[in-house]
Formats: C-alpha cells, sequence, structure tokens
C-alpha cells in the first residue's frame, strides 16, 4: 500500500465523518417541537374542536413535527391529530381537530407537540375548556 493510498483512505474516512456530523447537527438544530398557541371551542355536548399552532424547525422527512395530542390532567391522550408531513417553509403552522371528547370533570388539558427526532419536551400549552 502506498502513501497515496493511505491519504485518500484517509481523506476519505474524514470527509464520511464531517459528512455524518453535519447530518447529526441539521437534525439537532431542528430542536424540539413547540405549541406556540391554542384554541378551543365546545361542538357538542362533551366534544371539543381544538386548532393548535406549532412551531418546529422542520428540516425535511427525518426531522419535522408529526403530531401533536390533547392530554387530560391523568395524563391520558384525549386525542392526537397526526401530521403527515414536514412543514419548512409554514412556521409556525396551525391544524385542527374535531371531535375530542373530553370528561365533563376536566376542567383544562395540556397540548403537546412530538418530533421524528426528540420525541415530546418542547412547550407545552395550558386550554381550558368552556363549558
Amino acid at each position: 500500500m502506498s502513501l497515496t493510498d493511505i491519504t485518500t483512505r484517509s481523506l476519505v474516512s474524514i470527509l464520511a465523518v464531517v459528512g455524518m456530523s453535519a447530518t447529526i447537527m441539521e437534525q439537532a438544530s431542528a430542536g424540539k417541537a413547540d405549541v406556540v398557541g391554542v384554541d378551543v371551542r365546545k361542538t357538542g355536548e362533551g366534544q371539543y374542536h381544538f386548532s393548535v399552532r406549532v412551531r418546529h424547525d422542520d428540516t425535511g422527512w427525518d426531522h419535522y413535527a408529526d403530531k401533536w395530542d390533547v392530554v387530560g390532567p391523568d395524563g391520558a391522550v384525549l386525542g392526537t391529530r397526526i401530521l403527515h408531513h414536514p412543514h419548512e417553509n409554514e412556521q409556525p403552522f396551525t391544524r385542527s381537530l374535531g371531535n375530542v371528547r373530553i370528561p365533563d370533570s376536566v376542567e383544562s388539558v395540556t397540548l403537546r407537540a412530538h418530533d421524528k427526532v426528540h420525541n415530546y419536551g418542547g412547550m407545552e400549552a395550558t386550554a381550558t375548556i368552556p363549558r
């Protein structure tokens, strides 16, 4: 093996590591998904409609906000809005979910967002249930 072969292999290895590091840094820079706004309205007996505003620096299909949840005070998930694609050019964005059943005993719920890399952990919001 010549010195040129060793140098070429070393350079290829270094470039591979740099490329992986750039991808990891890009994914990490998007941060966690944050709930930045919520509107809730009663639509029927025990049923509610939620419009939730989410902010996340989506970087593509590998790292985007992929859902948000309505969570009761006991931790039970009362509703989930699945987000089927990245919103790279629409930040923050608002999506709605209707027909969420909320028990009469629940006075407020928590809204939390999820992303494909960090899962949960961003800013959450609390909404008072209108009666």
